[in-house]
């Protein structure tokens, strides 16, 4: 299953970055769960991903590592195509059930960093 879900995770950011929608329907299981979202469904994702490329017209995914065990894998991403200075970082972890992504949780860093400094 390890391989599976490698060879899964890059199926999904390629369908994500050619807009291929279609092909959630073979990524994702019809009880898929987006935790971060709050979401159930595959259409979930669909309208998910239309929000995103609506917001960044050029974005594009650029897995960097994914590490994966059993039924699931953790990716790191770096986003392309936002204003951001550089690339911001997208962690994901999903887990696989019969072929496809059944969960997914994620933490990204698309909001601007942030700087503190001390009281006057």
């Amino acid at each position: 299953m390890t391989d599976d879900a490698k060879a899964l995770a890059h199926r999904m950011y390629e369908a994500f970055n050619t807009r291929d929608v279609a092909a959630a329907e073979a990524i994702f299981s019809a009880d898929f769960v987006s935790h971060p979202l709050g979401t159930v469904g595959v259409e979930s994702v669909v309208k998910a991903w239309a929000g995103m490329h609506a917001m960044f017209p050029g974005l594009r995914v650029v897995v960097e590592d994914v590490l994966s065990d059993r039924d699931g894998a953790a990716v790191r991403t770096t986003l392309h195509g936002t204003p951001a200075d550089r690339p911001p970082m997208m962690m994901e972890f999903f887990r696989v059930r019969h072929g496809r992504i059944t969960e997914l949780w994620g933490l990204s860093a698309l909001a601007p960093e942030r700087r503190f400094r001390s009281s006057p």
